[in-house]
């Protein structure tokens, strides 16, 4: 499985961004999505993660605030990521779970959030 996430960029602290994770494969093969956020010098961080039958979990730091969907059309994964912080700033990466177990990473897409 192939992942490219995009839709990172620049925003202001209470701005608004909308990632996306195009995968390689139906995403009726996929079981589990998730976003996860690095920043240097840390481990990456569970964000958010959407069941194949459309449960969600997010990180209490993003509750209220980031909202992950899927669109089954496009094989696609979004993170809408409303109300952002400066501490929101680094790199967002997405992995899939299917049968054949967990993917490898995208490239990541970078956010960054100035105050």
């Amino acid at each position: 499985v192939q992942l490219v996430e995009s839709g990172g960029g620049l925003v202001q602290a209470g701005g608004s961004l909308r990632l996306s994770c195009a995968a390689s494969i139906s995403i009726f093969n996929i079981n589990l999505m998730e976003w996860y956020h690095q920043t240097p010098g840390k481990q990456r961080e569970l964000v958010a993660q959407i069941t194949g039958g459309g449960g969600t979990y997010y990180a209490d730091s993003v509750q209220g605030r980031f909202t992950i969907s899927r669109d089954n059309a496009k094989n696609t994964v979004h993170l809408q990521m409303n109300n952002l912080r400066p501490e929101d700033t680094g790199v967002y990466f997405c992995r899939v779970h299917t049968m054949s177990g967990w993917s490898d990473w995208g490239q990541g897409t970078q956010v960054t959030v100035s105050s």
